[in-house]
């Protein structure tokens, strides 16, 4: 008979002290050989197995933003101002808050998915959905909309045939199970994302200004109370590791187990959640996200009064084997921690129990400036919580502009090969708008369902999702978000900007006011000088156009390490903005809607053709500099369309953004199947340019003039183009094509590949 193998005998706090010569797994977990000698230093001693968990999980590239945070910081110099007054929460928090009026405030904030959905689609594309509102709820809002901004390898290759469907599945399946409409987002092919496809969460959340509520446990002897779902095996390191590291198909890649959600814990969860904030029962609150309890633990205890005391033994199981490190670095999904006065307690415990969440007590806050874990009666963890969650190591990763980038901007898409004929201009629509960044993307927003809730006003196709806050008075907000990963490839600063002007423009349209602006920041190996310096410039970039724009950053997220081997994706900085809106009954959607009305270009027409769609599909072609970002322009668009729709005189808008105006003009067709007739001075040139702060209006006859007085009155050039109406697209003297004909390759190349979605 074979005797079990003996149980590991406990690392303690006791423990470590007595045995320094004992060696622990640092690197297998992610730890450099100088960051382990800076835990010893600061703890005078080797870790325990447990507190090595805790530094390896929260000082990881994900958690610790070591390699970020100095280029960060530019961020925090911006004014937290807004139109319409201060920034209510900022960087720091679990989201930023901004005000709207009327006593009410929105949090917004986008976040990174990315690995774990590459190793487990639905799952890493659902938790990450799930994370991102637990986020929004932790400020003391109510979540109202999500949206998804999502990148894949090639639409034909076997890896996104693999990796998208289930990524759009749990997406969709996580939201339309909570219950939250989903408004908006992207889908985008490129070649440097097969083996890396982002998945980029954002969640709308809607509170009082008096319910703001921050992660912070204050108040020696308060209760630490653990809520929601049981601590298990899956998401062990999860993101926090995943995210950390390149995938290398020549070498041991960190694939820790992907965190499995559960929808409906989750909107038991929120509606739990929202009661003990209306009860007025929690003083702290923090999600458990990332890093699961090593981030809830000692973010709270160092935003608070620095320190907390936790029985880690009372930490509810679905899996009683597992270990100290292992619940500390569990990212199990659905879980809340908050901080209750004593005589709040048992009013906490009845709300939890009202809705069949679990809610134990794990510790108190102390004022010893330590976090200290028992473990049934034994110290595991004794720690300076600060030095867990904020002090981590702090990187100035060199950065140098690549040798190929002179080569790479000096092949200019303005030289490549032209169509001469109608004929072969419409040849080149035809494919554009078959192509997979341009085709229609409802065989993906079908899955999603954007109209719970019944305050979804515009969603996609538009240029922006739109909610109603108030129903009485009708306020809304208007969130988009953009960026052409091909821009940002030949100039990261104005890539970055250019996806801030598409996003900022796309809210102006919609009728809104621009407020604030989030950011997940996709790029390659921080170890990578190159990619370092895409990532400064996009920072730089980004920061300089929020201050000449007047719009605070309050928040976002960055993903590094998205590569495989040394293939970096294309610098991604995905860019949100919000905007409010006064009265959302006056939107206005894209589409021609009827007969004879002026169609109006609104800004200026530039020779501006590379890292644009025509040179993308036609040639294959990247290079050149982007089109020129112009910002003053954009904020002029902005006030002219919004004084317009306020005034009831135009009756659609479009932005032109990828594809240009040929783009523009044909979803505009699709819509109501109203087709257009215009006249081009260059037909060419005024299809294909992707020049910036333009878009596309109509009008009735009988405010025309009133528009183009109010178009001077802002200084915006107009250049009336054409009338609505009939079955066709005309470009007059080029080329005619039916809007059936159009529409129907529009609609049929996603369902071509993926096939069709089968209720």
């Amino acid at each position: 008979m074979t005797d079990a193998p003996a149980k590991p005998v406990l690392d303690t706090v006791s423990n470590a002290e007595a045995t320094p010569e004992r060696e622990l797994p640092w690197a297998e977990l992610g730890l450099k050989p100088d960051e382990f000698a800076k835990i010893v230093e600061i703890l005078g001693r080797r870790p325990t197995g447990a507190e090595l968990a805790m530094y390896s999980v929260m000082w990881s590239e994900h958690c610790s933003y070591k390699s970020s945070k100095v280029h960060l910081k530019k961020f925090g110099e911006l004014p937290q101002e807004t139109p319409l007054g201060k920034t209510l929460a900022g960087i720091g928090e679990n989201a930023g808050v901004i005000d709207i009026g009327q006593g009410y405030a929105v949090t917004f904030k986008v976040e990174s998915h990315n690995h774990p959905s590459y190793v487990e689609p639905y799952q890493g594309a659902a938790t990450g959905v799930g994370g991102i509102v637990r986020d929004i709820l932790a400020m003391g809002a109510r979540p109202v909309a999500v949206m998804d901004p999502l990148r894949f390898g090639p639409l034909n290759a076997p890896d996104t045939a693999r990796v998208l469907p289930g990524i759009v599945a749990g997406v969709g399946g996580y939201g339309n199970c909570l219950g939250l409409p989903n408004i908006g987002g992207e889908v985008m092919f490129d070649e440097t994302y097969l083996g890396n496809p982002l998945v980029n969460a954002l969640c709308v959340g809607v509170l009082r200004h008096e319910d703001l509520h921050l992660a912070h446990a204050s108040g020696v002897g308060n209760h630490v109370v653990l809520y929601g779902a049981r601590t298990g095996g899956d998401g062990i390191g999860g993101v926090s590791v995943l995210a950390s590291e390149t995938f290398d198909a020549d070498g041991p890649a960190k694939r820790p187990s992907v965190q499995v959600g559960d929808p409906f814990m989750e909107k038991l969860l929120i509606e739990c959640t929202l009661e003990l904030f209306q009860a007025g029962v929690v003083a702290g609150i923090q999600d458990l996200g990332g890093a699961g309890l090593s981030c809830a633990t000692s973010e709270l205890a160092s935003a608070g009064d620095g320190g907390m005391h936790v029985e880690l033994d009372t930490v509810p199981l679905r899996d009683s084997s597992l270990s100290p490190e292992e619940i500390l670095m569990s990212e199990s999904q659905e879980r809340m921690m908050a901080v209750v006065e004593p005589q709040h307690l048992d009013g906490f415990m009845a709300i939890a129990e009202k809705w069949d969440v679990e809610a134990v007590v794990v510790g108190q806050v102390t004022d010893t400036g330590r976090l200290v874990i028992d473990w049934h009666g034994d110290t595991v963890v004794d720690v300076p919580p600060r030095s867990v969650a904020h002090d981590g190591p702090t990187y100035e990763r060199p950065y140098a502009r690549p040798i190929w980038q002179d080569m790479l901007q000096s092949k200019g898409a303005e030289q490549l090969p032209r169509p001469t004929t109608g004929e072969q201009i419409l040849e080149q629509l035809l494919r554009i708008v078959a192509s997979p960044n341009i085709a229609d993307k409802s065989w993906v927003t079908d899955q999603y369902d954007r109209y719970v809730q019944g305050n979804t006003v515009t969603s996609q196709p538009d240029d922006a999702g739109v909610v109603r806050i108030d129903d009485e008075t009708n306020l809304g907000v208007a969130v988009s978000t953009d960026c052409n990963g091909r821009f940002a490839k030949l100039d990261p600063y104005a890539g970055a900007q250019l996806a801030l002007a598409e996003s900022f423009r796309n809210i102006s349209v919609a009728g809104a006011l621009p407020l604030a602006v989030t950011d997940c920041l996709n790029f390659g190996s921080p170890e990578d000088p190159e990619v370092m310096w895409q990532f400064e410039q996009a920072t730089h970039g980004l920061k300089d156009a929020c201050a000449e724009l007047g719009i605070p950053v309050t928040g976002g997220n960055v993903s590094f390490y998205n590569q495989t081997g040394e293939t970096a994706i294309l610098p991604t900085p995905v860019v949100g903005v919000l905007g409010v809106i006064d009265d959302v009954t006056k939107r206005v959607r894209h589409g021609f809607a009827a007969e004879g009305e002026h169609v109006l270009l609104l800004g200026s027409t530039e020779e501006e053709l590379s890292g644009g769609t025509w040179a993308d599909v036609v040639h294959g072609h990247l290079g050149g500099l982007p089109p020129r970002v112009d910002l003053p322009a954009e904020q002029a668009l902005g006030a002219l369309v919004r004084d317009a729709i306020a005034a009831g005189v135009l009756t659609s808008t479009h932005d032109l953004s990828d594809g240009g105006l040929a783009v523009a003009l044909a979803e505009s067709t699709f819509r109501h199947d109203v087709g257009v007739t215009v006249a081009l001075d260059d037909p060419f040139l005024d299809l294909f340019s992707e020049s910036t702060a333009r878009a596309i209006v109509t009008v009735a006859e009988a405010d025309h003039d009133a528009f183009v007085a109010l178009a001077e009155k802002h200084g915006v050039e107009l250049a009336s183009i054409g009338r609505t109406g009939g079955t066709d697209l005309v470009v007059e003297g080029q080329f005619s094509v039916s809007v059936a004909d159009l529409k129907h390759g529009w609609k049929a190349t996603l369902p071509a590949v993926l096939g069709h979605i089968i209720d």
